[in-house]
């Protein structure tokens, strides 16, 4: 089974590269975890941001496979607890397609991409930075898989 990650949004400070980069060496190796990036639409000023909701919105589409799960991060989304999470990945496991998860622009995400997620899941009523939810999103599957596997990183 292989997991990613599709983000919208090309450059990120090094410390999101880096405190990612730490959580998803830790995934286990049968998970075949990847980070695919989309860069973000230009924006003018005067311009509405649907055009450039839906142009990411065409780029993510055409990244996506029609076999895969898709989870969609965002604000308005079911939140979940760590311990709910571990839940849901052995059902995502179970249902033995590859998964991916989505963060979608500054602007958000087409009705397309709305449409074509499996789940939406919001990790906090918070706005994040989208570097921040990276590495959030990172961790909490480090949290759930360490929940699974009786891992000591979960403490209660």
């Amino acid at each position: 089974m292989h997991f990613r990650l599709l983000a919208v949004g090309d450059r990120q400070p090094s410390w999101v590269d880096d405190a990612f980069g730490i959580y998803a060496a830790r995934f286990p190796r049968e998970w075949k975890f990847r980070l695919d990036v989309i860069a973000t639409a230009r924006r003018n000023k005067n311009e509405k941001s649907l055009q450039a909701m839906a142009a990411e919105g065409e780029q993510i589409l055409a990244k996506l496979n029609r076999k895969e799960q898709v989870v969609l991060l965002d604000e308005r989304g079911k939140e979940l607890t760590s311990r709910a999470l571990a839940a849901r990945l052995t059902d995502w496991q179970t249902d033995s397609r590859d998964l991916c998860f989505i963060i979608g622009g500054p602007d958000g995400v087409s009705d397309a991409i709305r449409q074509r997620a499996d789940f939406t899941w919001s990790l906090s009523q918070l706005t994040l930075p989208h570097g921040m939810a990276r590495v959030l999103l990172a961790e909490q599957l480090y949290r759930a898989w360490s929940l699974q596997a009786g891992h000591p990183y979960h403490r209660t």
